[in-house]
């Protein structure tokens, strides 16, 4: 009787050891953490250096204690290996270091002032900044949209028109390939003078640098594209009787659009260079305006957020390019990540 008992324990242990656990733990972990970071900026009270306390200090402990909160009511629910939000899981590493990241920012500035103020300053001044000044930093995220969309239209759609032309044509290739090899390597913001000398406005000024930064990448890997296509493509279409309309529009393009995507990786990640750096010339609002605004009031705290700002932003657009990669060409998602 005891062996047969022993042989039911063993298949009985290993389902055990095999049945994933019910509460995500990482999230867990997350929670406390965050409800760390809570208790901390809540009792521990800051360190005054020459002015007030630190504003939305309370709500700040707040905002961290809501967080710790949903994250262990999630880990307990719905993202539980099975629920809803098992998405989630992958970020458990970064939702534990950020609050850790957070609390030693908190300990070095507000509660021990290391990092002297006001160059230095605590998270919440980051909510500070989000929450008194929206309309500001909101019409400068606007402003700089705007530009940064016009200046990358144009410049991709010159820059794709030229890099099919100069790939497909032996006389463009002749004449205006060697003007790209010779002028298009000149960086975008080196013309910032003579762009802002003959523009009609700075705007104008500004949208033409935007898009000359993009418009090099993608003239050149369109060209590579189009000139990279095997010749037996061709000569299948040719068979069938394809038009030269036809091999450029069904042929030419789709074989190329690989790298007219990378070209425009290239272009926009140098288009927000130029963005900022245009912006702080001449042009009356945009994120490049309201960070030289910030730094000549020494007013830090707008400046980190404004970076913050627009490390999110470049990150989002990118990642909705990619996302726009990935449908168009479903054969080749995964070859270039981000």
């Amino acid at each position: 009787m005891s062996g047969a008992q022993a042989s039911w324990d063993v298949p009985l242990a290993a389902a055990s050891a095999l049945r994933p656990p019910r509460v995500w733990r990482q999230g867990l972990v997350a929670a406390l953490a965050w409800a760390l970071l809570g208790v901390l900026t809540w009792l521990w009270p800051n360190k005054e250096i020459g002015f007030s306390d630190w504003a939305y200090t309370a709500e700040f402990a707040a905002l961290s204690g809501v967080l710790a909160l949903a994250l262990a009511l999630a880990a307990l629910t719905l993202a539980r290996p099975g629920g809803r939000l098992q998405w989630l899981h992958p970020a458990g590493a970064w939702l534990i270091a950020a609050p850790l990241l957070l609390v030693l920012w908190q300990v070095l500035t507000a509660k021990l002032g290391l990092l002297p103020p006001p160059f230095f300053a605590p998270p919440q001044s980051l909510l500070e900044v989000y929450l008194d000044d929206t309309a500001r930093l909101g019409t400068s995220v606007a402003h700089s949209l705007r530009l940064l969309v016009h200046g990358i239209v144009l410049g991709s759609v010159v820059g794709f028109v030229t890099g099919v032309w100069v790939g497909w044509s032996r006389v463009a290739g002749y004449w205006v390939h060697p003007l790209l090899r010779f002028l298009g390597p000149v960086p975008a913001s080196a013309l910032l003078p003579l762009a802002f000398f003959f523009a009609p406005s700075s705007y104008s000024a500004a949208v033409f640098l935007i898009a000359l930064a993009t418009f090099f990448p993608v003239a050149v890997l369109t060209w590579s594209g189009v000139a990279n296509v095997s010749k037996s493509y061709y000569d299948v279409a040719r068979t069938l009787g394809a038009s030269e309309w036809f091999l450029v529009w069904r042929v030419a393009i789709p074989a190329a659009l690989p790298q007219v995507f990378v070209g425009l990786f290239m272009g926009l990640g140098a288009s927000f260079s130029v963005l900022i750096t245009a912006e702080m010339m001449g042009v009356k609002a945009g994120l490049g305006w309201y960070l030289q605004w910030a730094q000549g009031w020494a007013a830090y705290s707008n400046m980190y957020g404004a970076l913050l700002v627009m490390a999110v932003l470049c990150s989002g657009l990118i990642t909705l390019l990619f996302t726009v990669r990935d449908r168009l060409l479903g054969w080749q998602k995964g070859t270039v990540k981000w």
